[in-house]
């Protein structure tokens, strides 16, 4: 458990989970009330671009004729595993970048 702890007064590594635990809303949430806890703002920022991009493109999928029905599911399933993944990581408090959502969310966060 982290001994650190957000502005929100929940622990660190809990408050980042939440981003991923409700995505979308958690990590906007986070992002407006986070003022302290740098690892929870990349985590909010993180949950917003990834599973904004796996929503865009799931919604995206819908227009595609005959391979849309199979990319929709294929997309599902890569937005599962990461939102177990990245839940797993921020309870263990790590700072685990996801490939290109990572890098966006570090580089915003710098700008911070």
């Amino acid at each position: 458990m982290s001994p650190f702890r957000s502005s929100t007064g929940l622990p660190d590594n809990i408050a980042a989970a939440i981003c991923y635990f409700f995505p979308l809303i958690g990590g906007i949430i986070f992002l407006a009330l986070e003022k302290r806890s740098r690892f929870v703002l990349f985590h909010a920022l993180q949950s917003l671009i990834a599973f904004g991009a796996l929503t865009i493109g799931h919604a995206l999928s819908g227009f595609i004729p005959l391979l849309g029905h199979l990319a929709a599911v294929l997309i599902s399933l890569c937005s599962f595993a990461v939102w177990l993944l990245m839940i797993y990581h921020a309870l263990g408090g790590r700072w685990y970048k996801l490939p290109w959502a990572g890098d966006i969310a570090e580089s915003q966060l710098r700008q911070l």
